[in-house]
């Protein structure tokens, strides 16, 4: 069936800001459908108020409106721009909610605006829990007993019926938001009190526990013609009682049996067909008890959801893009597979790969939360990692997250294996690796089953990698076949160092004196029954590497891994307007990332594509690979924000070619000291400082200084462990929990500045001129982060001769430091002293802001600045203004506000 000739202008909606259960695998899809519908010839308009989203980039759309996503706001885009349709499918239950308003309101029928993708009822039917039941239940599938309560009172009426423990769901809501377990009726009261609030239609659902049930997902597909495809199984390590966001994910389903999965597979496609998805895509949640093998339908979601992201990156079946093409009319097998450009959508994907999925939380940054996992989803990133088996797989998706302790360890006394049983029997974010410490003491399988609920098939593969440690850890030598064996099942060199006493380095050594390396494997979709076309890798210690030579120079991106407080979107899109740049000025550019949310690690957003942990030992691996492919031009890390930047140094003295910002200079902007140096002798104002590594020194500098001050780490982002601190005690306090102090990272305390106007600023400078992006100005007082603070732009208060200070002092700083692209800089100004506060050598989370707010992409510029062109080619090619810079606004221009949004 032909695209639909009825539909010649579509609206899309996106999906807002970043809140934890709704991050940016949102914008990943909604780009993906913007893009495809533009292609098709149809208007594309946007609604988004998310300014970090590739989406609302103006050549996204045809026309972009970024405003609040709420029906009032919608109702009058769709008066101006007279859609034919609305897609409200792919901006999570945002979206979904919004166009549920406008329909009920009347503002759909007004304007005579079809819904595609999803019709009204089918989102009723699916995302009411008491309509879904009962269509599962007539398909003749099996539910959980439940029942639909609008009130305290019916709330304990159930709880008398179905008895104690309860799960608590609201409708229509994302992220397991309200929800919970209930075990008595206080805990009851709580959490129905917080589901009711929450839900749109004041309605949660009570349903039997399924604590101790293994848990899977099933991602399908459906066109108009009932054609329907499995995309992917996906199976939860945890059991349930952890919302899925916060469980250890795998893809394909590992332990279910042949027929478990066929009926599951026939109930989802029931599923869809009798709720009425008739052109697109949903996502389908099952229970299964492991001791008689009883299967249910949890829930489903009659939309793209977090997971069919990751069933994207998994398969490279890209769900989002499909999903559009379905809901204007073409039918599965019209559309065409591009990694393999030989079969069609209606194929279903086959892996011969296993794809884990780890999340990431910032429970550092909030050291009284409850650590607990429940049914409300607490992580605000992930990672995925992709190995030729299990172990593999699991072992670089937890490196890929970046934190420490999250990598399985075995240094250490051993430690009681009943103790450590106890303390895993509670789901929270360390309890893979409390297991891996009860194995060590000596812990069985069995024991290991009956404490933790998870499944005796990953017990038994978490037991492999400790035979592996084992076995390495007792040799006299590294030979190439335990080498090679530790590596199959995702041993780092780290690890390796850390079992047989050596330093990563040697190990790294030793290793390629064996000739044991990494080849690259490629997602094509279908078990290599095809050729794929689409260069998108994976690392394996296999036999035959899938690399492809090539001629043009390559420059190698690394993004910025698994979203965190501080570091997430923000540098996606730098990372992805850099691919776009340099691919422009004629480089093969090369993406490496770990985070299956993004759209720099879709197969299309780069030449090539690494999914890869972003680790020194993993990014070195690649560099050889693209060197023995082709010339390198060099390694970009200025872009995905402190975790490219950390590996600069190790990149340098292997000697890998950075373009831009030397390490040299990123440490010379990083390191107080010497950053110190480099204000002095331009003689800009700084606050007093001082650096320690103990509690007598720090308080010596308090002294010296004055109080309050403010404290924090070195070579830190998001202001992790920052405090401002008035007194002696709270700063033997704040000394006592910083665990990570050493003379190479000592504490900084600098002299906190009261009453002081904060002002962020984003430069070019390419070692002549600077180009001033933009001047904002914090509407919070000093002290607030600047990630959490409200800005504006064009700066409310400053005058013409702050505006100059800022632009000399800036210029000034670019060039003592050595800045090659981007600079973000912090300046306070108090009592008429323009103060520097700190220097950021790298694309800072306001790039996105600002490069909206003025037009002007700075990413772009900056990726082609560190690639040798000057400022003044970027004026005479259109990049930049011809005159002026982000900072030259006329008093008529509008201002940007950006505003933080906490969970």
């Amino acid at each position: 069936m032909p695209k639909r000739s009825d539909i010649e202008s579509v609206l899309v909606i996106g999906s807002g800001p970043i809140v934890i259960g709704q991050a940016c695998e949102f914008d990943y899809s909604g780009t993906q459908a913007c893009r495809v519908l533009k292609a098709e010839g149809l208007r594309v308009v946007l609604v988004n108020s998310n300014p970090a989203t590739i989406m609302t980039d103006p050549e996204v759309a045809d026309a972009t409106y970024v405003e609040p996503i709420t029906s009032e706001f919608v109702a009058k885009v769709i008066d101006k721009e007279r859609p034919d349709a609305l897609l409200a499918t792919l901006g999570g239950q945002t979206a979904l909610n919004c166009a549920m308003e406008l329909a009920s309101d009347g503002t759909l029928d007004k304007y005579d605006v079809e819904l595609i993708g999803a019709s009204i009822r089918a989102i009723e039917a699916g995302e009411n829990r008491q309509t879904f039941k009962g269509i599962v239940e007539s398909i003749g599938g099996r539910v959980a007993r439940s029942r639909i309560c609008s009130s305290i009172g019916d709330c304990r009426a159930a709880a008398d019926e179905l008895g104690y423990p309860l799960v608590v769901r609201p409708s229509f809501t994302m992220g397991g938001a309200g929800s919970g377990m209930a075990y008595d009726e206080d805990g009851l009261r709580r959490i129905v009190g917080a589901g009711l609030d929450v839900s749109p239609t004041t309605e949660v659902l009570l349903e039997e526990s399924l604590l101790g049930w293994k848990e899977y997902e099933l991602e399908v597909m459906r066109d108009g013609h009932d054609n329907t495809v499995i995309v992917c199984s996906i199976e939860n390590l945890d059991p349930m009682g952890v919302h899925t966001g916060d469980s250890i994910t795998v893809a394909p389903a590992m332990t279910l049996t042949d027929r478990e999965f066929q009926t599951m597979r026939d109930t989802a496609i029931a599923i869809i067909r009798a709720v009425g998805v008739d052109t697109g895509g949903c996502n389908i949640q099952f229970a299964v008890n492991p001791r008689d093998g009883r299967l249910i339908v949890i829930e489903m979601n009659p939309r793209v959801s977090r997971s069919s992201a990751l069933a994207s990156k998994a398969t490279g079946f890209p769900i989002a893009k499909i999903a559009a093409k379905v809901a204007i009319g073409y039918s599965l097998d019209e559309i065409p597979n591009d990694i393999t450009r030989e079969t069609p959508a209606s194929f279903e994907p086959t892996l011969d790969y296993v794809v884990v999925k780890v999340p990431r939380f910032a429970f550092e940054k909030f050291p009284a939360a409850d650590r607990t996992l429940t049914t409300s989803m607490k992580s605000v990133g992930e990672a995925m990692a992709i190995g030729r088996n299990f172990t593999e797989a699991l072992q670089k998706a937890l490196r890929s997250l970046e934190q420490p302790g999250a990598a399985f360890s075995w240094a250490g006394a051993p430690q009681d294996a009943d103790e450590l049983l106890t303390r895993a029997a509670t789901p929270h974010d360390g309890r893979l690796q409390l297991v891996m410490r009860a194995l060590q003491a000596g812990a069985g399988i069995d024991d290991i089953h009956r404490t933790t609920g998870l499944d005796p098939w990953f017990v038994d593969q978490l037991a492999l990698i400790n035979e592996v440690a084992t076995q390495v850890r007792a040799a006299e030598t590294l030979t190439p076949e335990l080498l090679r064996l530790a590596k199959r099942h995702g041993f780092s060199d780290v690890q390796l160092g850390e079992l047989a006493g050596m330093t990563e380095v040697v190990v790294r050594g030793v290793r390629h004196a064996l000739g044991v390396r990494p080849v690259y494997k490629t997602v094509d979709t279908c078990a290599a029954e095809f050729a794929a076309t689409t260069p998108y890798h994976y690392s394996s210690y296999d036999e035959e590497t899938e690399v492809q030579p090539r001629e043009k120079p390559a420059v190698i991106i690394l993004g910025s891994g698994p979203n965190r407080i501080g570091q997430g979107i923000e540098f996606d899109y730098s990372c992805v307007h850099a691919s776009m740049a340099l691919s422009a000025a004629g480089f093969e550019t090369v993406m490496v990332n770990c985070n299956p949310e993004t759209v720099s690690t879709d197969y299309d957003s780069s030449d090539r594509l690494y999914f890869e942990p972003l680790t020194l030992e993993d990014v070195l691996e690649v560099v050889a690979a693209e060197t023995r492919a082709g010339p390198i031009a060099g390694v970009l890390v200025q872009l995905g924000g402190q975790t490219p930047l950390g590996l600069a140094a190790g990149l340098t003295d292997a000697g890998v070619p950075i373009v831009g910002t030397s390490a040299e200079a990123i440490h010379l902007a990083e390191d107080r000291g010497a950053f110190g140096h480099v204000l002095a002798t331009a003689q800009l104002p700084a606050p007093r400082h001082g650096t320690a590594v103990s509690f007598t020194e720090a308080r010596a500098v308090a002294a010296e200084i004055g109080y309050p001050v403010l404290v924090r780490p070195s070579f830190v982002l998001g202001g992790r462990g920052m405090e401002i601190v008035y007194d002696d005690g709270a700063l033997r306090g704040y000394i006592e929990r910083a665990t990570e102090i050493s003379p190479a990272h000592p504490v900084l305390v600098d002299r906190f500045l009261d009453d002081a106007i904060e002002v962020d600023v984003d430069a070019l400078y390419d070692g002549t001129d600077l180009y001033l992006g933009g001047v904002m100005e914090h509407i919070e007082e000093a002290g607030i982060h600047s990630g959490d603070s409200a800005c504006a732009l064009p700066p409310i208060t400053l005058g013409r001769e702050d505006i100059e200070r800022i632009r000399r002092s800036t210029r000034v700083i670019a060039a003592g430091v050595g800045v090659c692209g981007l600079i973000n800089i912090q300046f306070a100004v108090a009592a008429d002293v323009l103060y520097v506060l700190e220097a950021n050598p790298r694309a800072s989370r306001t790039v996105p802001f600002v490069s909206k707010a003025t037009g002007t992409p700075l990413a772009k510029a900056a990726a082609r600045i560190m690639l040798g062109a000057t400022i003044a080619e970027l004026r005479s090619e259109g990049m930049l203004p011809t005159d002026g810079d982000g900072a030259d606004v006329p008093d008529s221009a509008p201002v940007a506000v950006k505003e933080a949004v906490m969970p």
